[in-house]
C-alpha cells in the first residue's frame, strides 16, 4: 500500500525507556513511512514490533552519514522519509542536523514529531532552575580537556545540562566541582525506566556518592546555575569607569560599567562628567 504521507522528510522522537511514552501521532507516521532512516536497525526494529509493523530500514550515523544523506535526500522527493534516533529527539547529540540542513536546502518537505527528550526529563526530575538552561552534550573523555570545556560555562548564569557514561561519572562530578564550585546538582538515569532515579546534592556529594561505585544507564547531569555575584565595591567601580573612559564616551563608559558591575548608571555618568572636568 503506497503511503498517503507526503514525500519529505519526517523527525520522529522515540521512547528514551519507555515504550509507552511513543506517541500515537509518532506512530502513525512509522508506520506510513517509505524508508526510516535508524542509528541502530536493531534498537528501531523493536520499536517497529512493539506497534506491529515493518518497515525497511537505513542505518544512518556518524560514520556512515556523509555517504548515505545524498541518497535520502534524492528520496525525500518522492517518498517519505522518516528519520529517529536510538532514544529521544532525533539532532541531540547526534549527526541529524546536518540531514536536515541538506533537506531544506534541496526544497524538501520537513515536518517534526516532537516528544521524549532526556534533557527536558532530567530538568523536569532535578528541581533545579529551568528557566534558562544550557545543554553541553556530551563532555570529552580526558580530564584536562573535560575541564577546560567546563570553564567555558562557568559564568553562565543557567542550569547546565551534560550527558555522561557510568564509569566517568565520579571523576566528571569531582571536576565539575573543582572548576565551577561546588554547586547544587542532580544525576538523573534510567528515566522512564524501573529503576528510574535523580540523586540531588552538591557536586561533591555526587560525586562521594558514586566514587568507587558508577551507575548503570544512560546518564544526564543537571549542574544548578551560579549564585549571585558579590556587589563591587566603591573602589572597583571607580577603576571600571576610569578604565572605560579612555576608549568610550562618558554615556556609553557609565553604560557599560553599569551592566557589568551593576551600579546606578545615571550616578555613573555624573562622575564620568566630572572625571573628565565637564
Amino acid at each position: 500500500m503506497a503511503s498517503s504521507l507526503q514525500p519529505g522528510l519526517y523527525i520522529v522522537a522515540t521512547p528514551i525507556g519507555n515504550l509507552g511514552d511513543l506517541s500515537p501521532r509518532a506512530a502513525s507516521i512509522l508506520r506510513e513511512a517509505d524508508i526510516i532512516a535508524v542509528e541502530d536497525s536493531r534498537v528501531t526494529a523493536k520499536l517497529l514490533q512493539h506497534i506491529g509493523v515493518k518497515r525497511p530500514m537505513q542505518p544512518y550515523h556518524d560514520h556512515n552519514a556523509d555517504r548515505v544523506r545524498p541518497g535520502l535526500i534524492e528520496r525525500m522527493a518522492n517518498e517519505a522519509v522518516a528519520l529517529v534516533s536510538d532514544a529521544g529527539t532525533p539532532l541531540i547529540s547526534d549527526p541529524g542536523y546536518k540531514l536536515v540542513r541538506d533537506a531544506r536546502a534541496a526544497g524538501r518537505h520537513i515536518v517534526t514529531i516532537p516528544g521524549p527528550s532526556a534533557v527536558i526529563a532530567a530538568l523536569t526530575l532535578a528541581g533545579l532552575p529551568t528557566d534558562r538552561f544550557f545543554f553541553a552534550g556530551f563532555l570529552p573523555p580526558k580530564a584536562k580537556a573535560k575541564a577546560d570545556q567546563i570553564a567555558e560555562f562557568k559564568t553562565l548564569r543557567a542550569t547546565l545540562v551534560f550527558y555522561e557514561s557510568g564509569p566517568r561519572l565520579a571523576d566528571t562530578l569531582a571536576i565539575l566541582a573543582q572548576v565551577l564550585g561546588d554547586r547544587e546538582a542532580g544525576v538523573a538515569r534510567e528515566i522512564t525506566k524501573a529503576y528510574e532515579e535523580c540523586l540531588t546534592g552538591t557536586l561533591l556529594e555526587l560525586a562521594a556518592r558514586y566514587e568507587g561505585a558508577p551507575p548503570k544507564g544512560e546518564i544526564v547531569i543537571v549542574v544548578g546555575p551560579p549564585g549571585e555575584p558579590e556587589a563591587a565595591s566603591g573602589d572597583d567601580i571607580e577603576l571600571a569607569l576610569v578604565e572605560a573612559l579612555k576608549t568610550s564616551s562618558p554615556a556609553k563608559a557609565a553604560g557599560e560599567v553599569a551592566r557589568t558591575l551593576g551600579a546606578d548608571r545615571k550616578a555613573l555618568y555624573a562622575r564620568a562628567l566630572e572625571l573628565l572636568g565637564k
